[in-house]
């Protein structure tokens, strides 16, 4: 896998989590809040996953957290001002 394969695999997952975090901003606040956040939109994430699966290579599907890491970055960190059992 290419450094600009991994570059594009990146920004593919950041903006397909960032249309997770902003299409669904109230679900979100919510799960954080009940602590039950990833039950709360699993249904998006898994959504997000296979849409992210089609743009790129099976190699870095399997090999590469790229998608995680987004949803991490993109979707939770910052809601860290959040009331919520997480932090």
């Amino acid at each position: 896998m290419t450094d600009d394969e991994k570059m594009k695999a990146m920004r593919a997952a950041r903006a397909i989590a960032s249309d997770i975090s902003l299409y669904n901003e109230a679900k979100i606040l919510k799960g954080l809040e009940q602590d039950n956040l990833f039950e709360a939109i699993a249904n998006e994430i898994e959504e997000g996953r296979e849409f992210y699966k089609t743009r790129v290579s099976q190699e870095i599907y399997t090999k590469a957290n790229f998608f995680e890491r987004a949803i991490v970055d993109v979707v939770i960190k910052p809601k860290g001002h959040v009331k919520s059992k997480i932090w």
